[in-house]
């Protein structure tokens, strides 16, 4: 656990130097709680707007909790996500254009390189507390195989959740087209099969407890990783997490 404190303080060292910037950064803190897993995974998530768009990137490291793997960061995954919206005060501000980058490394495999391309939607309430992003984008999978290389893409962010201040119901949810192997279900491993598609969707819901007590920063929640097919695992899996999240 001692990797996980240090990569934690790191973390949140870097950002309160970066405060003098007009940023929306938080840092996440999950337990998983999926058989499967039981892992930490901290995520480092910042979201920007100027004048040309906005820029959206996050960063997950796992790091083992059992005596039985490594004594090191077992995965790391991050992707950056650049909107491009040079008409914001005409009739077609809702829409943008957006380039993609994803990739990264999971207990001694590489991610392949994923570059994207495409189209971003966004809706929302009058008051902006409701928002909603669809985006069609190009998929390209480096060395990858693809039947429709296509991904469809939805974000929310819901706040003040049924009239409770601080509750925030957000996520996002993914389907895209890419031949890959899977080695195992929920019986354990199984002879590789071939799979065409992906489906993942990570709903989180935060309370703001830190409003409370005179911390605005501070909220508890968790996510639910819904997936299917993902990575190397056949059909259908619900990992809950349970999280903190600290907004700088």
């Amino acid at each position: 656990m001692k990797q996980v404190f240090f990569a934690v303080l790191s973390a949140a060292t870097i950002l309160l130097a970066a405060q003098g910037a007009k940023a929306q950064t938080n840092l996440q803190v999950f337990y998983d709680l999926g058989s499967d897993r039981q892992c930490v995974t901290t995520t480092l998530e910042g979201f920007y707007n100027d004048n040309w768009g906005n820029t959206f990137f996050f960063v997950d490291h796992d790091y083992p909790v059992s005596k039985d793997q490594n004594d090191h960061i077992n995965g790391t995954y991050w992707e950056i996500a650049r909107c491009f919206n040079f008409w914001q005060d005409s009739p077609l501000n809702f829409l943008s254009l957006q380039l993609e980058y994803n990739g990264g490394a999971y207990r001694g495999y590489d991610i392949k390189h994923a570059y994207l391309a495409g189209l971003d939607f966004f809706l929302h309430s009058a008051d902006f507390r409701n928002t909603f992003n669809f985006k069609f984008l190009y998929k390209y999978i480096a060395n990858g195989q693809k039947n429709v290389p296509l991904q469809f893409t939805f974000v929310w962010g819901m706040q003040d959740l049924f009239g409770l201040k601080g509750l925030r119901f957000s996520g996002f949810a993914d389907f895209w087209g890419e031949k890959h192997t899977l080695f195992a279900d929920h019986k354990g491993a199984i002879s590789p099969t071939e799979s065409s598609f992906v489906f993942i969707s990570e709903p989180q819901l935060w309370y703001n407890v830190g409003q409370h007590f005179g911390v605005q920063n501070l909220n508890i929640g968790g996510e639910l990783e819904l997936s299917y097919d993902f990575g190397s695992s056949k059909g259908f899996w619900a990992r809950p997490c349970l999280g903190v999240k600290w907004v700088f």
